[in-house]
């Protein structure tokens, strides 16, 4: 343990960079704002939930413009929203029920390492069995992704198609119909980021027409 705790080792300077990055941050936001630490230990009270993918290249914050606490973040491969995602569930309600959140993010977006993997026919390992979510959204959706014959387009559509079905996964959870039966329930969105320009498309999904399998999923 003493071995662990040794400071003698010099840092590397990767994480020297970490460090000297978070001071000038904290200086920077003690001049702009002296009492946002201050504020920000009081308590958080988001109105956004994003769900994004863990991509390094799309940070919640920056492409959104929002400040630290505005926002309640989950990322993982390729934004899913899984049933069996113990994680992902916990962080859906805690936002809903505890946090209140307004609007709820499924964030796709083009380029996505994850989609391209899964329309592949390549095995990756342990990945496999969290792309087979998105093989899925190409089996609901294969008539349209087989017409499209420009292999980037069809990824571009496929990075789409996915972010749909996630929205609509959202809205099937027992979190959010239950959320749904409140006088302001939260709204819920599909976007996606695209990295060549920076820019968030809204691609106005319509969860209602998921009231058309009511008699499957049991909503009320």
């Amino acid at each position: 343990m003493e071995e662990l705790l040794n400071n003698d080792n010099p840092m590397h300077p990767d994480m020297e960079r970490i460090f000297k990055g978070n001071r000038e941050w904290v200086e920077s936001k003690k001049q702009n704002d002296p009492g946002f630490f201050e504020r920000s230990a009081q308590g958080q009270a988001p109105k956004y939930l994003f769900i994004g993918c863990s991509d390094s290249r799309v940070p919640a914050s920056h492409i959104s413009g929002t400040a630290p606490g505005e926002m309640f973040v989950h990322r993982n491969i390729a934004n899913m929203v899984v049933h069996t995602d113990v994680n992902l569930l916990s962080v859906l309600q805690y936002a809903v029920e505890v946090l209140k959140v307004k609007h709820i993010m499924v964030v796709g977006h083009y380029g996505c390492g994850g989609v391209a993997a899964a329309a592949s026919d390549k095995q990756f390992g342990l990945i496999d069995n969290w792309l087979t979510n998105i093989k899925d959204v190409i089996r609901l959706h294969e008539d349209e992704f087989n017409e499209i014959t420009d292999e980037a387009q069809r990824l571009r559509r496929l990075v789409e198609l996915n972010v749909i079905e996630q929205v609509m996964n959202l809205s099937k959870t027992s979190i959010i119909q239950n959320a749904m039966k409140n006088e302001e329930p939260p709204q819920l969105h599909g976007l996606v980021y695209d990295l060549h320009d920076g820019i968030l498309k809204n691609l106005n999904v319509q969860t209602k027409m998921i009231k058309r399998f009511e008699h499957i999923y049991g909503m009320q």
